[in-house]
C-alpha cells in the first residue's frame, strides 16, 4: 500500500488562493496539504543601518488580516491555514519530523536577500531529510522565465527599454483557477492550526483608525477583490486613472492595489487579465494602460532586484556612485516627524506617520527634498519608509529611493523637484496641506505652501506665528523663489492648471510606480 502523500505549501508574498501555483502544483500532486504562514522573528528586527523597526503597526494589521483572511477562504474549502510563530526552516523541519509523511515542500520563490536565506535554510532542512522542494515564479506580471533576455544579467539598466521589449516580445501567462475545495490536512493529524497573534503579542500597538486616511482598506484576498470590482466595474474609475493618479485625497484618485499586491492578496496577471476584460466590454484608452504600466515598473523593480542582489542596499547604489551624503538625525527627525517648514513635505510625512500610506506624488517629493535639499543619505528614507508603509515591497522601495537619490535607473543627471512648483501643481488650492497640516488651516489658497514669504498682516491674519506655530523652513532652495506669490492675494491657479500636468504615452516624464512608490508609484 503506498504512502499517503502531503505537501507543505510554505506561504510568504503570496497569501491568496486566486491565481496560485504552489495550491495549483499541490492539489494535484498530494493527497494531503498543509497551507503554512510563520509570522518570523527576523522581520521585527531592526533596519540594517539605522536600527528602525523592519514592521511597523500599520503593516502588521494589514497582515494579519490578510492571514485571517485567507485562512477563513481555506476553512471554506476543506481546510485551514497553519499559523506558527518562528523561521520557516525551523517549522518546516519540525513538521517532517513530526508527520514523517511529507514528501514535498512548495513556495514562490523570492528576491530579497534575507528571502533567498530562508529558502537556502528551507533546501538544505529538506534535503537532510529528503524531501522534495518545488519552487515557483508568481510574484510578478510577466514570468521570469518569459523575459526576452537571455539572462537577468543582461536586463536593462533603463525601464523604457525593459518595456518596449516585453511588450513587444513577451506574454503574459493566463490565470490559475482558483480551486472549489482544497486537499484536506492528513486526517487524524496532530497538527494544529495555530493561533493567530494579535498586535499586542508581537510587541505593537495598535495603530488608531485615521478618518482622513486615503487607505482606509483592511488586508486580505477578499477585500482585494472587492477593491478591484469597485475600481473597475462599480465605479469606472479605471477609465480615468491616467488623470487622477496624481491625486493627494481621497480612495479613488489610484488604484490603491500596492498593499495587496505586496502580500500577494491579489495577483497581478489578474489585474491584467480584469483589464483586458474591462477594455473588451467598456473601453479602452491611456488611463487602462497605464494601470498596466505602473505594474510594469513593479515588475521592472522586481527584476533589478533579482540582478542586483544586495547592491540595492549598498550607499553607493546601482552606479557604485560616491556621494558625500549627510547623516544628521537633527534634520532626518524634522522630515520624518513633519516639521521641516515645507508644507507640503511636512503634509505627506504626517500623512505617512499616522495612516501607514502616501501618493506616489507625496513619495517622490519627500524623498527629493530628503537626498536633494537636504542631502541626507537616501536609506534613512529607504529604512523609514520600510517601517511605516503599509504597502511596502523591498525591490520597489528601495529601487525607488535609489531612483530617487541618482544612483539607481533613472538616465538622467541631477533629478530634483522643485517643492514649491509640486505643492502649486498637484495642490494648487492649498486643501491637501491643510488637511493635514491644521496648524496652517486659515491661509486661503496656494499661499499656504509658502508662509515664510507672507507678510506680517496675513500670518497674524491667520493665526500663524512662524518658529512658534510652525516652522521657518528648514532649509530654502533658491528655485523656490520662481513660484512664491511675491503679491498674496488668496488662492491661485497652479502652475499648469488646476487639473495638474497633462501627460502622453511617451511622456515618462514623471514616471511613478502607484503599486508602490506603490515607494511604488501609485496604483
Amino acid at each position: 500500500m503506498s504512502t499517503s502523500r502531503t505537501i507543505i505549501c510554505l506561504l510568504r508574498n503570496d497569501l491568496r488562493l486566486h491565481d496560485n501555483e504552489v495550491f495549483h502544483w499541490a492539489q494535484t500532486n498530494a493527497d494531503h496539504i498543509i497551507p503554512l504562514y510563520c509570522l518570523d522573528p527576523r522581520h521585527f528586527l531592526g533596519t540594517a543601518n539605522y536600527n528602525l523597526p523592519c514592521t511597523g503597526p500599520f503593516r502588521l494589521r494589514f497582515l494579519l488580516d490578510s492571514i485571517q483572511d485567507l485562512r477563513t477562504s481555506l476553512l471554506n474549502r476543506g481546510s485551514t491555514l497553519v499559523v506558527r510563530q518562528g523561521q520557516p526552516e525551523e517549522v518546516v523541519g519540525n513538521l517532517i519530523k513530526q508527520l514523517g509523511t511529507v514528501s514535498a515542500v512548495a513556495f514562490h520563490e523570492e528576491v530579497a536577500p534575507e528571502d533567498q536565506n530562508v529558502e537556502k535554510g528551507l533546501r538544505d532542512v529538506c534535503s537532510q531529510m529528503k524531501v522534495k522542494v518545488q519552487t515557483f515564479w508568481g510574484s510578478t506580471l510577466y514570468h521570469r522565465d518569459d523575459l526576452p533576455f537571455n539572462h537577468l544579467s543582461r536586463l536593462p539598466d533603463v525601464y523604457t527599454q525593459f518595456r518596449m521589449a516585453v511588450e513587444s516580445q513577451g506574454r503574459v501567462r493566463p490565470v490559475l483557477p482558483t480551486p472549489d475545495q482544497l486537499k484536506p490536512l492528513p486526517a487524524g493529524s496532530v497538527v494544529e492550526e495555530g493561533p493567530i497573534p494579535s498586535l499586542e503579542d508581537l510587541d505593537q500597538i495598535e495603530a488608531l483608525r485615521e478618518p482622513r486616511s486615503a487607505f482606509p482598506c483592511s488586508g486580505g484576498e477578499s477585500h482585494a477583490l472587492a477593491r478591484l470590482k469597485h475600481y473597475f466595474w462599480d465605479t469606472d474609475a479605471v477609465a480615468t486613472y491616467k488623470e487622477t493618479r496624481n491625486g493627494l485625497i481621497g480612495v479613488d484618485y489610484s488604484t490603491k492595489f500596492s498593499p495587496w499586491l505586496a502580500l500577494g492578496c491579489i495577483s497581478p496577471r489578474y489585474i491584467y487579465q480584469q483589464i483586458k476584460k474591462y477594455e473588451l466590454e467598456r473601453t479602452a484608452n491611456q488611463s487602462t494602460y497605464w494601470v498596466i504600466f505602473e505594474l510594469l515598473w513593479r515588475d521592472y523593480f522586481k527584476f533589478v532586484g533579482a540582478k542586483y542582489g544586495t547592491k540595492m542596499f549598498d550607499i553607493k547604489g546601482l552606479q557604485d556612485k560616491s556621494i558625500p551624503w549627510k547623516k544628521d538625525m537633527n534634520l532626518f527627525n524634522m522630515w520624518k516627524e513633519g516639521r521641516t517648514g515645507v508644507p507640503f513635505v511636512d503634509a505627506n510625512m504626517r500623512e505617512l506617520a499616522l495612516t501607514g500610506f502616501m501618493s506616489n506624488r507625496g513619495r517622490q517629493n519627500v524623498a527629493s527634498f530628503l537626498t536633494k535639499d537636504l542631502g541626507l543619505d537616501w536609506r534613512m528614507g529607504a529604512e523609514w519608509f520600510q517601517y511605516l508603509l503599509v504597502d511596502h515591497d523591498i525591490s520597489s522601495n528601495y529601487g525607488n529611493w535609489l531612483y530617487s537619490a541618482g544612483i539607481g535607473n533613472d538616465p538622467r543627471e541631477n533629478r530634483k523637484f522643485n517643492m514649491i512648483k509640486q505643492g502649486l501643481d498637484y495642490d494648487s488650492n492649498g486643501d491637501y496641506v491643510r488637511l493635514w497640516v491644521p496648524e496652517l488651516q486659515a491661509i486661503p489658497g496656494g499661499d499656504v505652501h509658502s508662509p515664510w514669504t507672507l507678510s506680517s498682516a496675513s500670518l497674524s491674519h491667520a493665526q500663524v506665528s512662524l518658529d512658534e506655530t510652525y516652522p521657518s523652513p528648514i532649509v530654502k532652495a533658491p528655485e523656490w523663489s520662481r513660484h512664491v506669490n511675491k503679491n498674496p492675494t488668496g488662492a491661485r491657479p497652479s502652475a499648469r492648471g488646476k487639473k495638474g500636468p497633462s501627460h502622453t504615452l511617451k511622456q515618462h516624464k514623471d514616471r511613478g510606480i502607484d503599486f508602490y512608490y506603490s515607494r511604488s508609484k501609485n496604483l
